[in-house]
């Protein structure tokens, strides 16, 4: 059967199983959409802003487990997409961004809407493609699904001139699954060294049985892997503290004994204590980013290191490693928790909660509306039975802090970039992933204000999602920053009350209440937890609130300045 190549893009992806596209239409892409319009199996998520759309496929892929999938059309469409791409690359999440573009005569000519989005992109995902003939389009589609996935997960871009859209191609069932598995297959295959990992596997094995003081640092790895019934099996076995990375929070359940928080700059005591103390580090899909080491020669200076990624580009580039392991997280702990010796509990681990016992994390009793109070509140009342999505800021560490994420992909954050705007795309992602679970994305004032066009994607889909504003007319953290390492000059980071979100989720026809207390807190979060609608929560807040324990730039993680 001849199909042009719009409508061969929609047979490919159902083949692959997709079910979701989040997009916005333009001229360079008019034919996919107009094949859309026929379609019924994939569903299209009409975005307000390209860059939510970006978003959104990673809220989707990260709540999921699955593949996010993009569609946009050329020139100003795809540019839009640059920062999403970024942030899913820096947090290796897997996402296959179709990008409308010129007709290929045109290429180079300057033509309208076109622009080099393969040249710009490149640094920023794990592969990209302009598809130049109609007969491998399926070919393209089906290897970028597949690099996407492979390994250490990323986005990969393919670029589709108008001119191959409406191409015909004679096409039948390509069995792009089978194709995808065997690319996989073929990439690991060629990437392994049994001998050489059994080896580093035997040193592993002998270094924990020989641990005193072990901890588990777990990144985010873990859950691309689907290795948090391996961590946990593997954790109880060997009696190890785990501490985790901003982007492992629900790797290891929150609420368990061995669970000591995170590590680093906005780390626990705890943490940072037994990580410092520690003579054996086993660090699984993790990448040492700047935030959890501090200063280099003083993180974890006693221990041994054993750095178990699939990436071996990231084992040994931020701190020493005394036994890298590459492979996959998930086979590897399986293959140690079998072959470690079983261990007692010892005065390690009297030690580890004496210091979770002295140094919780602590809020105050005051009246004024706090925002660990509100977080606390909200986990009492849904028992970590949600998805919470967040921005970036104050609000994200009080969100990691205060709230026990007990199972994988029930946080979903901008770890690496570190994006602004980026939490409410998410949500609407994991609402559409996730549709069992209540989603709550938790922002301040100027992250949210980046992106709050987004409001319109909620209400068109009439998306259950709460969205809380933590609103200190500021820019929180820098704010923070600003206050306590630059002598109180505030430059460019009060707000003062410059939008009403009152006004602005009315004009979406959402609803939102304010409060200003913590005595109104319970009230407010039970009402929209009922909700079968979207609902925003304005959360007055005083400027002056910080998050702690903070570590100055380019101090050790031992050097925390706190409440207590």
């Amino acid at each position: 059967m001849k199909l042009k190549g719009a409508k061969v893009l929609l047979e490919c992806l159902k083949e692959l199983g997709v079910d979701t596209i989040f997009g916005y239409p333009g001229g360079a892409v008019l034919p996919i959409y107009d094949a859309l319009y026929y379609e019924k199996e994939i569903k299209h998520i009409l975005t307000a802003h390209e860059q939510g759309a970006a978003h959104a496929a990673d809220g989707y892929a990260r709540a999921t487990g699955k593949t996010g999938v993009v569609l946009v059309t050329s020139g100003p469409g795809a540019t839009n997409t640059v920062t999403g791409i970024a942030t899913a690359y820096r947090d290796s999440i897997p996402m296959v961004v179709f990008t409308g573009q010129v007709a290929q005569a045109q290429l180079g000519k300057a033509a309208f809407q076109e622009v080099d989005i393969t040249g710009i992109t490149r640094p920023i995902t794990k592969k990209n493609y302009i598809v130049r003939d109609i007969k491998k389009l399926p070919e393209i589609i089906a290897e970028a699904f597949a690099v996407a996935k492979e390994g250490r997960p990323g986005p990969v871009l393919v670029d589709i001139p108008k001119d191959i859209q409406i191409a015909e191609l004679e096409y039948k069932s390509e069995n792009l699954k089978e194709k995808c598995k065997t690319y996989i297959k073929g990439y690991n295959k060629t990437n392994s060294k049994e001998n050489e990992l059994e080896g580093q596997l035997d040193k592993a094995v002998e270094a924990i049985n020989n641990a005193k003081k072990p901890v588990i640092y777990a990144g985010g790895g873990v859950i691309i892997s689907g290795a948090s019934k391996q961590l946990l099996d593997f954790a109880e076995k060997i009696k190890s503290p785990v501490t985790c990375s901003l982007m492992a929070l629900g790797a290891f359940p929150g609420n368990h004994e061995y669970f000591t928080g995170m590590v680093g700059m906005h780390g626990t005591r705890c943490s940072n204590y037994a990580v410092t103390n520690s003579d054996l580090l086993i660090a699984l899909g993790t990448r040492f980013s700047d935030r959890v080491i501090g200063k280099v020669e003083e993180f974890a200076p006693e221990a041994k290191v054993i750095h178990i990624d699939i990436d071996d580009l990231e084992i040994g580039k931020n701190i020493n490693v005394d036994i890298p392991v590459k492979g996959d997280v998930k086979e590897i702990l399986k293959v140690l928790t079998d072959r470690v010796n079983e261990k007692n509990e010892s005065e390690w681990n009297s030690q580890i909660k004496i210091w979770k016992d002295m140094y919780r994390l602590q809020y105050n009793g005051q009246k004024a509306l706090y925002p660990p109070y509100i977080l606390n509140k909200l986990y009492e009342l849904t028992e970590g039975e949600c998805v919470i999505t967040t921005e970036v800021g104050q609000n994200q560490i009080w969100a990691a802090q205060f709230y026990k994420y007990i199972e994988p992909r029930t946080f979903v954050s901008s770890g690496g970039l570190g994006t602004m705007g980026f939490g409410l795309g998410a949500a609407i992602g994991a609402s559409i992933g996730q549709n069992q679970r209540k989603v709550i994305n938790v922002a301040g004032d100027g992250s949210f204000k980046m992106n709050s066009h987004e409001l319109a994607t909620v209400a068109r889909y009439k998306l259950p999602i709460i969205q809380l504003v933590l609103n200190n007319n500021a820019l929180g953290m820098v704010y923070q920053w600003q206050d306590m390492f630059y002598e109180k000059r505030f430059s460019s980071t009060i707000f003062e009350n410059d939008v009403d979100f009152m006004k602005l989720s009315e004009a979406y026809g959402i609803k939102c209440i304010r409060i200003t207390k913590n005595d109104e807190v319970e009230e407010a979060l039970e009402y929209a937890l009922e909700l079968d609608e979207p609902i925003v929560i304005e959360c007055m807040i005083n400027a002056e609130e910080k998050v702690f324990p903070i570590v100055p730039p380019g101090e050790a993680i031992t050097y925390m300045i706190d409440q207590y």
